[in-house]
């Protein structure tokens, strides 16, 4: 029942983008609202699909072959039927998207560590790629049900426009409750930690991340608001929204790991 008020609670709103009818929280000043929203009366008998519009994400897995891991496009998650296995699935208590990313699976070339993670994409289907110019957030309510040390929860992570594959920024949640923003010095690397709450594991709590003109990152915490410079060398390149579970941790087990549930998960351009 206490779930079930939480995803109630969840004001929605409908904006139309491109044609299509999109149900996101109400997000006062913003357009081109898109993303995943818990329906006030989630299904937790149907995928993931069923309960949120995964039609703006693509899923990256912890399986598939050594530095390529498995990815699952958005038609394919989309819909009551859409695809959901042990790493993405309805947690069939409460409707909530959950994410399960082991410390032993498979990675990217440029990371040690697994991830089941969703990865901004257009409604085209194409890969978001988009400028630091206007303003752009991403917000979610989640809870982290597990982790062994550390998982990442949310990322802007760096697109075209030069040879770094590395993230303008990383929220991280650790064991000890600890809410850690990491932003990323330069495109060649070197982050700066900024610890910004703390939350008991298993607890509910919300996040919004973005950027505005072109060189501040916003981020709120639980209605904690703070604000970061974005150094000039990001400047040329473009960026994209991340969320999941990526783990920050890796051994040879299968069985521990981070466990992350989503209830609300939206992203905003305007």
């Amino acid at each position: 029942m206490r779930m079930r008020t939480l995803l109630t609670s969840l004001a929605t709103v409908t904006a139309v983008t491109g044609g299509l009818a999109l149900t996101a929280p109400a997000a006062s000043g913003s357009t081109n609202v898109t993303g995943a929203v818990a329906s006030p009366l989630a299904d937790p008998t149907v995928a993931p699909g069923g309960n949120f519009d995964l039609g703006v994400w693509q899923l990256q897995e912890p399986v598939g072959s050594p530095g390529s891991p498995t990815t699952i496009s958005s038609a394919r998650l989309q819909g009551a039927n859409g695809f959901q296995d042990s790493y993405f699935y309805t947690d069939t208590r409460d409707g909530a998207m959950t994410f399960w990313a082991p410390e032993k699976g498979v990675t990217t070339p440029n990371s040690n560590y697994a991830r089941s993670e969703l990865r901004e994409m257009n409604r085209s289907g194409s890969a978001a790629n988009w400028s630091l110019s206007g303003t752009h957030t991403m917000k979610a309510t989640l809870r982290v049900v597990s982790v062994t040390s550390n998982v990442c929860v949310g990322q802007i992570h760096l697109g075209t426009g030069g040879t770094s594959t590395k993230p303008l920024l990383e929220l991280y949640y650790r064991s000890s409750g600890d809410i850690v923003l990491g932003t990323e010095n330069s495109p060649d690397g070197g982050q700066t930690l900024h610890t910004v709450g703390n939350v008991a594991v298993g607890k509910t709590w919300s996040y919004t991340i973005g950027v505005s003109g072109g060189n501040t990152i916003n981020l709120t915490v639980n209605g904690s608001t703070t604000h970061y410079a974005i150094p000039s060398s990001f400047n040329a390149y473009k960026q994209y929204f991340k969320a999941g579970s990526y783990n920050q941790s890796s051994s040879d087990s299968t069985t521990k790991g981070a466990r992350v549930a989503f209830y609300g998960l939206t992203v905003s351009h305007s």
